[in-house]
């Protein structure tokens, strides 16, 4: 589906960006599910994953050829500074996380130069059916998600909505549209290649460092400040 293309696209963009120049990065999917993302990170980054759900674990680990283990992101099963990248796409705003305990076991688990990367839905006004057919009970504005990562000890470097050319689009379908449940659907070769396109004239964007000013995701990206004490 061209969303989740388009999500994978802009956190490989922002990775590319602002991830640590460490010569062997290792990089966890924090809440990979069934793997998508997971192998677009790849080898090359040293990717592994992890999920609360078992089964989507063994799907993830099927699709991408990488190591992923079931836990949760709450109390992640690795050693401190064990990553130079943690990537989380739409995993805080899930019922069964606590968002705070979530980020300080992101920052434990991160080098001293480590890289945090959040995608979260947007807007606490746009909750929908959709929500509750995956989940979420949170969604977010771009200044809550940079005030969340300073209070769990990380320097925002950038953080930009996404997802904004289609975003009316997106608000009469969840707000005024009777019906239906999740949007994740299979779509028209059509509606698939207009939102592929829209959100690649965005993606330009936001590889220059250009933050969009309203969109239906958060994409940020913050850096681990070693000092910080809770």
């Amino acid at each position: 589906m061209w969303w989740f293309s388009a999500l994978h696209a802009n956190v490989l963009a922002v990775c590319s960006r602002n991830a640590s120049d460490a010569q062997e990065m290792r990089v966890l999917d924090a809440g990979c599910g069934t793997g998508g993302l997971l192998a677009r990170l790849g080898a090359a980054r040293g990717a592994i994953g992890i999920d609360a759900d078992a089964s989507a674990c063994t799907r993830a680990a099927a699709k991408s050829a990488r190591p992923v283990c079931a836990g949760s992101v709450d109390a992640l099963p690795f050693a401190d500074a064990s990553f130079t990248t943690i990537v989380s796409a739409d995993v805080l705003c899930h019922r069964g996380v606590d968002e705070r305990r979530a980020l300080e076991q992101f920052h434990r688990c991160l080098t001293a130069d480590g890289v945090l990367v959040l995608n979260l839905p947007a807007y606490r006004w746009l909750m929908s059916r959709h929500d509750a057919a995956v989940y979420n009970v949170r969604r977010y504005t771009k200044t809550g998600v940079v005030s969340l990562l300073h209070a769990a000890g990380f320097r925002p470097l950038f953080a930009s909505y996404w997802n904004m050319l289609l975003f009316p689009l997106m608000v009469l379908t969840r707000k005024l549209l009777p019906g239906g449940s999740s949007d994740v659907t299979p779509q028209p070769a059509w509606a698939d290649a207009i939102g592929r396109a829209a959100t690649g004239l965005e993606r330009i964007l936001i590889r220059a460092g250009i933050a969009l000013p309203f969109g239906g995701s958060v994409l940020a990206v913050a850096a681990k400040i070693e000092s910080f004490h809770a």
